[in-house]
């Protein structure tokens, strides 16, 4: 049992943190061993957010790591900001090349370096335990953004630590994200086809292949919502996700309908959680709700003044 909570403003940012930290907090019964979010916001034209994780036993060392991976990241391109708070690098440079080689040699800066999430509006923040520890730390509460997914897990097949837990980038694709409640049975066999397509997955949680198929579906020219309907036969097993993209989010609930998932919509946003309990926590004001249905598959998009729907960059040629 874990739960998941999403919120998109239609025209304009919102105080997307801190909505998504009362909406974690209450949901944290249902998954008290990590707590992660999927951050959304609108940065100049150009910039790539990168989130990169120093593993505790690395941190040991007495090693600079911003100075590392800020010096690696600027052999690829201008680092315009640099910062560490608790075990995350935070960059922003101008960057237009492979995402995959960019992974690849900050990765290689040291032991226990893991990027997180790349995008031109994406950056994921996670931690073991609670969502008020991880407000505290991070200071989640005071981002404003466009959207934004979350979670709070109760580990039941992968291990107990940062990388398995939610959200998952889906690597190495910009701006795309999952957060998952539920058991992907044929996880094996959708992993294998995408690695013989290229991909490469950093964990062995089987949500993290939910969000690679979603990218692999668009990076050949399927919408958001076309690729997500295709998982509701694609995926074996019980599930409610949710994905978001630079300009989207969306979700799916498998033919079961075991995996609650509480809607609620008005002029202004959407809000999704686990429990209404936990809208109501984010939205004290009267809220029409209702729960989404079997097999039922719904995205909704950002209402950018004069934007053109985001575009999910190709990351290499040996992907594609």
């Amino acid at each position: 049992m874990c739960g998941i909570a999403g919120i998109l403003f239609k025209q304009q940012a919102g105080p997307l943190g801190q909505l998504l930290i009362k909406m974690l907090a209450d949901l944290n019964r249902r998954g008290p061993d990590s707590t992660g979010l999927a951050l959304y916001s609108d940065l100049p034209t150009g910039n790539l957010v990168i989130s990169v994780k120093i593993e505790e036993e690395a941190q040991k060392e007495t090693l600079d790591w911003q100075e590392l991976i800020t010096r690696t990241a600027q052999e690829f391109g201008r680092v315009r900001e640099s910062s560490r708070v608790g075990y995350y690098v935070r960059l922003v440079m101008d960057y237009e090349d492979s995402l995959e080689e960019l992974t690849a040699a900050i990765e290689s800066s040291g032991p226990g370096v893991e990027v997180f999430s790349m995008g031109e509006h994406l950056e994921i923040i996670k931690q073991m335990g609670g969502a008020k520890a991880l407000d505290a730390t991070y200071g989640i509460s005071s981002f404003r953004g466009t959207h934004g997914i979350s979670h709070t897990r109760l580990a039941t097949e992968s291990r107990v630590d940062i990388s398995h837990s939610h959200p998952f980038w889906a690597r190495p694709f910009s701006d795309i994200a999952v957060v998952h409640n539920g058991h992907i049975t044929n996880y094996h066999k959708l992993r294998r086809r995408l690695e013989t397509k290229g991909h490469r997955f950093n964990t062995e949680n089987d949500s993290e292949v939910i969000a690679v198929y979603i990218a692999d579906m668009m990076q050949q020219g399927a919408t958001l919502e076309e690729a997500v309907r295709d998982t509701i036969t694609a995926l074996d097993g019980t599930f409610t996700y949710l994905v978001a993209t630079a300009d989207s989010i969306g979700f799916a609930r498998d033919q079961f309908a075991t995996k609650p998932l509480i809607i609620t919509e008005t002029d202004e946003f959407v809000a999704l959680a686990s429990e209404e309990t936990a809208l109501r926590k984010a939205f004290p004001f009267e809220l029409e709700t209702r729960e989404a249905g079997a097999r039922e598959v719904r995205t909704w998009h950002l209402r950018r003044e004069g934007s053109t729907k985001a575009k999910i960059k190709a990351p290499s040629a040996s992907v594609v």
